[in-house]
């Protein structure tokens, strides 16, 4: 199974389990989000690893019309019904790869993200395509799990995050998100993080984590060391929390 395969059959099992999820509905950086793009008059907004669509729906309340993109078809249903109900007729879905984007040049004001590109095979790709998408001075906004600059951190980090989701391949740091836009041809600010508390028995429900790699999970933050497990903020049900970071860009 190819890395695109892995991440639609992981999310088309669960997209329903993240419509719902507190974790992805709720959060100060979806009204940051908003807050963003409302100064873009008649905004044309992409949103990449749409997800459930709650970045889809914060964006849809400012903008002209959002476009909302994903691998998994079942998460696009999702994102259908949900705007309907909603009644965000601004939003329409499409289906496909962040590296590969079926949109014309220069036809986006604003490319969004949110918990979307640690899945993404070739981030400076999916770079390259949000830059030729997007107007002379369009924006980026991206939101997701932040790395750690720190080996044993990240290790742990990446290790756990990979247990609980195959389809993962990497949290990135600020710096790293920097350094890969500025080579993308974008002019980058990043926010500093914030935590996201996450309850574990609840975290590994959402994405049906095998017992063996819930078991996996358990046992490396019971091994982890101390200044991991306070970084982490780890409980002794495994609940703990993750580090997000913005990003916030500009097309030259």
């Amino acid at each position: 199974m190819q890395q695109q395969e892995l991440v639609a059959a992981q999310f088309g099992a669960t997209a329903s389990a993240y419509l719902t999820s507190a974790v992805h509905a709720q959060g100060a950086d979806l009204q940051q989000l908003a807050q963003a793009l409302s100064g873009i008059p008649d905004a044309r907004v992409l949103d990449l690893g749409c997800g459930a669509g709650h970045a889809s729906f914060a964006a849809a309340k400012v903008a002209a019309e959002v476009t909302a993109y994903d691998l998994s078809a079942e998460m696009l249903a999702v994102v259908d019904a949900a705007a309907r109900d909603k009644g965000l007729g601004n939003i329409v879905t499409r289906r496909g790869a962040a590296e590969v984007l079926p949109f014309a040049d220069a036809g986006f004001d604003a490319v969004i993200s949110r918990m979307s590109a640690h899945h993404w095979r070739n981030v400076p790709a999916a770079l390259a395509e949000m830059h030729r998408v997007l107007k002379p001075g369009g924006k980026v906004v991206l939101i997701d799990i932040a790395g750690s600059e720190d080996p044993l951190l990240d290790t742990w980090l990446q290790s756990v995050e990979l247990l609980r989701d195959p389809s993962h391949i990497r949290d990135y740091t600020g710096r790293a998100w920097l350094a890969m836009l500025a080579a993308a041809g974008f002019a980058a600010s990043v926010s500093p993080v914030w935590r996201i508390e996450l309850e574990f028995a609840t975290w590994v429900q959402r994405m049906r984590t095998p017992e063996v790699a819930v078991a996996a999970i358990r046992h490396l933050w019971q091994l982890a060391p101390a200044e991991v497990r306070d970084h982490y903020l780890v409980q002794a049900d495994g609940s703990f929390a993750l580090e997000a970071v913005m990003v916030t860009a500009a097309r030259a």
